[in-house]
């Protein structure tokens, strides 16, 4: 039984993690329902709210007693995890002064809406100052932290602990070799997908009742769960109990909502899949971004884009949308997997989405090393996305602007994205050894099973394994592109005829 200095220890934790529940909370409603004008005033919140948190997480006494919890070793893995990640998280914040941690409060809230309005005018210009200073601030925490070989390197392990630059360039050199060929071969494939399917019109209201019904079918929990409107979808949880997608629409394009509320869906599953008991302690949180990424990723394509789940779902889809209603399985499924480069990250086809991602590591490494000034971003954004895509944004909108995480100042989340993608395909090749029927149970519309196994063998873990460790575990293999090579190998060869 845990110590009553452990439960004293643990409740301080509690309460620091429901203060800052409270800024997921007011960012939701920032990017979905808050009037333009209330920016300032939110920002002012936010900064103070990020403040209280701070304070209490660096009181001395808190220190103290997490020396004390330290001394008493406890065995229990539960109490271990806790004490862990705690320590590493102390460790971090405690180098940071309250006043930094307000003005990049203060300065992300004013940031984002620059953002908006700087992407509504493709004017990079309008945006340039804030991301200046964000910069500034975030060269200013990875300063203060500390790292061996690049600033870069103590942004990053905020969101995938343990992970080091030079470690992903090395996956993501890897992974493009293998990747460069491949899309290749899809490109001078003899077969190409019948698109302009896509493009039929398919009304929002009606989009976004199918993508609920979707999304109840994963068993996402709506009594503690529910969908907004905003500019650039994101899932925010505030506890299992409450948690919030968001979704975009586009008549004339679908996928944009199907498949984006469904990856958002994915995010949720994991936040509902973690343990009440332990909420807001680090055995009721997740464990890492890129493990995160790898829920909503294995939901978006590696359920939804693939042919067993649409054995189900096309004819509810032609029910809904009579402009799809001469959609053959066949045309429907190749027009949805369409491997063609393109501008836009979260709209991109599970091949050349990971391009994108290490486009965005590498400016973002240059950017915090100071080596890429912030006025040569668009230009350098424009170069690098033809070396990488063969393509040359348009406008700003459509190139360095169409992401909000820089007004966020979360420089070194976007490797996460890729190494979701390489997890998920490790954990859905042990899914599907763990469940010998999952591809029938797909066909037939039953979800529930799939969920249940991520909940069990990943959700409820929350931070017990990180995120080498817990892939390892699961999959009986470390991380590795291997297997989303073989997976995407194995599902485009045939149906490019390649």
């Amino acid at each position: 039984m845990p110590s009553q200095t452990y439960n004293e220890f643990i409740q301080r934790v509690k309460d620091i993690n429901l203060a800052a529940s409270i800024e997921g909370i007011l960012e939701w409603d920032q990017e979905t329902y808050m009037p333009e004008k209330g920016a300032e005033t939110r920002a002012a919140q936010l900064a103070l709210i990020a403040g209280v948190s701070h304070e209490k997480l660096i009181d001395p006494e808190f220190g103290h007693l997490l020396e004390k919890v330290e001394r008493e070793a406890d065995p229990d893995p539960l109490v271990a995890t806790n004490v862990r990640e705690l320590r590493r998280i102390y460790n971090r914040k405690v180098k940071l002064p309250t006043a930094l941690v307000q003005e990049i409060a203060r300065t992300i809230a004013l940031s984002k809406e620059a953002w908006t309005q700087a992407r509504r005018e493709s004017n990079f210009a309008h945006f340039a100052p804030h991301l200046e200073k964000l910069l500034d601030l975030k060269r200013q925490v990875a300063e203060r932290i500390g790292y061996k070989t690049e600033p870069y390197d103590a942004l990053m392990d905020e969101f995938e602990p343990g992970a080091r630059a030079a470690g992903v360039q090395s996956v993501f050199e890897g992974l493009k070799a293998d990747l460069v060929p491949l899309v290749q071969a899809i490109k001078t494939a003899p077969r190409q997908p019948k698109t302009a399917l896509l493009e039929r019109k398919c009304p929002q209201a009606a989009q976004a009742a199918f993508g609920r019904r979707v999304v109840e079918t994963m068993a996402f929990d709506f009594a503690a769960g529910r969908i907004d409107l905003t500019t650039h979808p994101f899932c925010s949880g505030a506890s299992p109990d409450d948690v919030r997608l968001t979704n975009r629409y586009d008549e004339h394009y679908l996928p944009m909502s199907l498949f984006g509320i469904m990856h958002e869906a994915g995010h949720g599953l994991y936040e509902q899949g973690l343990l009440v008991e332990h909420m807001h302690t680090p055995m009721g949180m997740s464990v890492s971004l890129g493990i995160h990424e790898s829920q909503s990723r294995m939901w978006e394509n590696l359920v939804g884009r693939s042919r067993a789940f649409w054995v189900n779902w096309l004819a509810p889809l032609k029910a809904a949308f009579p402009t799809l209603a001469d959609a053959t399985l066949d045309d429907w499924y190749f027009a949805i997997n369409t491997v063609r480069p393109s501008f836009i990250r979260v709209e991109a086809d599970e091949v050349t989405y990971n391009l994108h991602i290490m486009l965005r590591f590498d400016l973002e490494r240059q950017m915090i090393a100071g080596k890429l000034k912030i006025k040569d971003v668009p230009a350098a954004w424009n170069d690098t996305f033809r070396q990488f895509l063969g393509l040359t944004p348009p406008n700003d909108a459509e190139g360095c602007l169409q992401d909000i995480h820089w007004s966020m100042g979360i420089f070194g989340y976007f490797p996460t994205y890729a190494l979701g993608n390489l997890y998920a395909a490790q954990f859905f090749d042990a899914a599907r050894q763990a469940l010998p029927d999952l591809e029938a149970q797909i066909a037939r519309g039953e979800l529930h099973p799939l969920r249940e196994w991520l909940r069990e063998n990943i959700h409820r873990h929350g931070q017990r394994y990180r995120a080498t460790e817990l892939v390892e575990r699961v999959t009986g293999q470390p991380p590795s592109h291997r297997s989303f090579i073989e997976y995407l190998t194995r599902k485009y060869k045939p149906l490019y005829g390649f």
